[in-house]
C-alpha cells in the first residue's frame, strides 16, 4: 500500500525557458502521472472493508468499534487502556491491569488444603489427635478405621466392598464337637492287661503273653472324644497412628 507520490514536476516547467522541450507538456507526463496514481489507488484499502484486501495504519486512531476477525498478528508495543482493577468483561487485559490483579490475589493455606484433601481423603498424623479442621483450617472430618488397618479394594473376592470392617483380632476359643472314630480311622494299637492267675476265675481275651501281663490282638474299640482349640492371636505387625476421613 504505497503512499501518491507526483511524479511529474509540474510547476518546475513554468521557470524553463519557452526554448526548452522540457517546458512542453507532453501526452507521456500526463501518463506517466496518471499511472502513479492509479498504482497509489490501487494498492489502497477499500474504506467498505474486503477479506481481501490487507490494511495497515501506522499512529491512527479508530474510532468506534473495530471488529477483527481472522488471524491478527500485532506487531510492535501496541497499547490499550488499562481496565479497573476486579474487571471481568472481555475487553484486553493490559500487562498494568494483569500485574495488579497478580498483587491483589491472595491463595489462602485453606484453599490449597482443599484441593489437596478433597471429599473422601484421608488424612494421618503420628503426634497430634486434633481435628484436621483446626490444622488444616478447612473441612468436616471424622476419627477413621480406629483399631483396624487399612486393605485397598479389589474388583472381587474378600476386599471388594468399599469402607466394609472385616475380621478380628483373637479367634475364640471353643469346642469342636465329638465324633466316633471306626476300627479302620484309628491308628493300630494293642492292650496290655493282667493275668488272673485265680484257679476259679476266666479268662476271656485272646492273644499271648507271659509272667504277669496279656497282649490283646485288638485293635478296635475307640469311643468319642472331643478337641478344645485355644484362642489365637491374628495381630499382625502394626503401627498406630491417627486417621481422619474428610466427609465435607
Amino acid at each position: 500500500m504505497s503512499n501518491y507520490t507526483i511524479s511529474v514536476d509540474w510547476d518546475g516547467k513554468d521557470a524553463l525557458a519557452d526554448s526548452n522541450a522540457a517546458k512542453v507538456i507532453s501526452g507521456d507526463d500526463f501518463q506517466t502521472e496518471f499511472e502513479t496514481v492509479q498504482t497509489a489507488v490501487n494498492s489502497k484499502a477499500n474504506l467498505n472493508g474486503s477479506s481481501s484486501e490487507d490494511f495497515a495504519i501506522n499512529s491512527g486512531t479508530v474510532a468506534g468499534t473495530l471488529d477483527v476477525t481472522g488471524v491478527t498478528t500485532l506487531g510492535g508495543n501496541p497499547t490499550t487502556t488499562t481496565q479497573s482493577a476486579g474487571n471481568n468483561t472481555t475487553r484486553i487485559a493490559t500487562t498494568a491491569f494483569v500485574t495488579t490483579a497478580v498483587g491483589n490475589a491472595t491463595v489462602t493455606a485453606a484453599e490449597v488444603n482443599a484441593l489437596v484433601y478433597p471429599v473422601g481423603s484421608l488424612y494421618f498424623n503420628m503426634a497430634s489427635s486434633t481435628n484436621p479442621n483446626t490444622l488444616l483450617g478447612m473441612g468436616t472430618w471424622v476419627a477413621y478405621a480406629e483399631g483396624e488397618v487399612l486393605v485397598g479394594k479389589e474388583a472381587s473376592g474378600t476386599f471388594d466392598t468399599l469402607d466394609e470392617s472385616l475380621g478380628a483380632e483373637t479367634v475364640s476359643a471353643g469346642t469342636s464337637g465329638s465324633t466316633t472314630l471306626s476300627t479302620s480311622q484309628m491308628p493300630a494299637h494293642t492292650h496290655t492287661i493282667a493275668r488272673n492267675s485265680n484257679p476259679g476265675g476266666t479268662a476271656a481275651a485272646s492273644g499271648s503273653g507271659s509272667g504277669g501281663t496279656w497282649t490283646t490282638s485288638s485293635t478296635g474299640g475307640g469311643s468319642g472324644h472331643t478337641h478344645t482349640t485355644p484362642a489365637v492371636s491374628t495381630l499382625q505387625p502394626s503401627v498406630t497412628v491417627y486417621i481422619w476421613k474428610r466427609t465435607a
